[in-house]
């Protein structure tokens, strides 16, 4: 009979729960993900509307330019963060490793880019706010891409080479 280790608390969010180790792990890193997530929405987002106070616009090419800058601020933080913390057991911060994360920073920023501007047209049409529109679209566009990046973080950039997940 094989014998399941079951790890009562996780103290350290002081959450409790009562799943297998090997389950455990991918909860605890989708939990700090979310909370890290959370400050990066708060900086990619923070950061296109404060843009878009001085720079007020609905062309599509600046708003393809200030998305860059906030998501870019955002993935900044969001690689200093899960380095250090969602993802250090496997986190090995070399060339590699900055590589992998690079090409998913720019895949997820492709993403963000076409759900945000392509959203943002098509909120157009309604008879609302640009900035309302713009956020609604920035909103979406940040959970979609969110999304695609954890992905992309667990199973391609901080894993072992040659460790099978």
């Amino acid at each position: 009979m094989k014998k399941v280790l079951y790890h009562k608390t996780l103290s350290e969010l002081g959450v409790h729960m009562s799943l297998p180790l090997g389950k455990r792990e991918i909860v605890v890193q989708a939990i700090l993900f979310s909370l890290i997530g959370g400050l990066n929405a708060l900086i990619d987002i923070g950061s296109l509307n404060l843009i878009l106070y001085f720079w007020p616009t609905e062309n599509s090419l600046y708003l393809l330019l200030f998305n860059t800058i906030a998501y870019i601020l955002a993935v900044t933080n969001s690689y200093l963060w899960n380095s250090n913390l969602t993802f250090r057991k496997n986190a090995s911060k070399n060339k590699r490793e900055l590589t992998l994360f690079i090409i998913q920073a720019f895949v997820s920023l492709m993403i963000s880019n076409v759900v945000f501007v392509g959203g943002a047209f098509l909120l157009g049409i309604l008879p609302i706010p640009t900035i309302a529109e713009q956020n609604i679209a920035k909103g979406t566009a940040m959970i979609i891409s969110s999304a695609a990046s954890f992905l992309f973080m667990r199973y391609y950039v901080f894993r072992k080479v040659g460790r099978d997940q």
